[in-house]
C-alpha cells in the first residue's frame, strides 16, 4: 500500500507518494505517465514522517535552497533498466543540464552494449520522482527543451528556478 500528500507549489499541485517509509513517487497533477502501479494503490494520508520531510524538502528547493537527494529516502520502483537511468538522473548537478545523447553514452559504458536516446528517453519520461529525481535537467542534443511528462513550460520553470539561484 501506497500513501500520498498534496503539495501545492509554484508549477501547480504535486502529489507525493510513500511506503511509509521512502518517497516512492512525486507526480504533477495532470502529467502524463501517472497512471502506473504506484498510483493504483494509494491511500489519503498527511501524517506521515517521510511525506513530511518531502514537503519541507519541497519547501527548501522551491526557496532556491537546493537541497540535496541524499536527505530524503527514496525508493526507485521499475525495471532495472529504468532504475539505472534514473540513477544517472541523480548524479545531474543542480542548475545543470545534460542530453538524453549524454546518459545513453553512460548507460552504452555500464551495459557495455549500444543504447538510443530514445530508449533512454522513454526511461527519464517514467520517472516516477519528478523534481527530486531530476529528470526536468535532461534535454535535447541540440539544446532544446524536448519531453517532460509535466509539461514543456513546467520544465522551463524549473530550470529558471535553478537558472536563477546560481551565484
Amino acid at each position: 500500500m501506497y500513501y500520498y500528500t498534496n503539495y501545492k507549489s509554484i508549477i501547480g499541485n504535486l502529489i507525493i507518494v510513500s511506503d511509509k517509509e521512502n518517497i516512492v513517487g512525486l507526480f504533477i497533477e495532470g502529467q502524463k505517465n501517472f497512471d502506473n502501479e504506484i498510483t493504483h494503490n494509494m491511500i489519503l494520508n498527511d501524517n506521515i514522517e517521510v511525506l513530511n520531510k518531502a514537503i519541507k524538502w519541497l519547501d527548501r528547493y522551491f526557496n532556491k535552497e537546493n537541497p540535496s537527494v541524499r536527505e530524503l529516502p527514496i525508493k526507485l520502483i521499475g525495471s532495472d533498466f529504468r532504475k539505472l537511468v534514473w540513477n544517472i538522473l541523480l548524479e545531474i548537478p543542480y542548475s545543470k543540464t545534460v542530453t538524453y545523447l549524454d546518459i545513453a553514452k553512460k548507460v552504452s559504458k555500464i551495459l557495455n552494449k549500444n543504447m538510443s536516446s530514445q530508449a533512454v528517453g522513454g526511461a527519464v519520461g517514467h520517472n516516477p520522482i519528478s523534481i527530486i529525481v531530476p529528470c526536468h535537467r535532461v534535454i535535447g542534443t541540440n539544446g532544446s527543451l524536448v519531453g517532460y511528462a509535466g509539461g514543456l513550460s513546467i520544465k522551463r520553470q524549473l530550470l529558471d528556478l535553478e537558472k536563477d539561484n546560481i551565484h
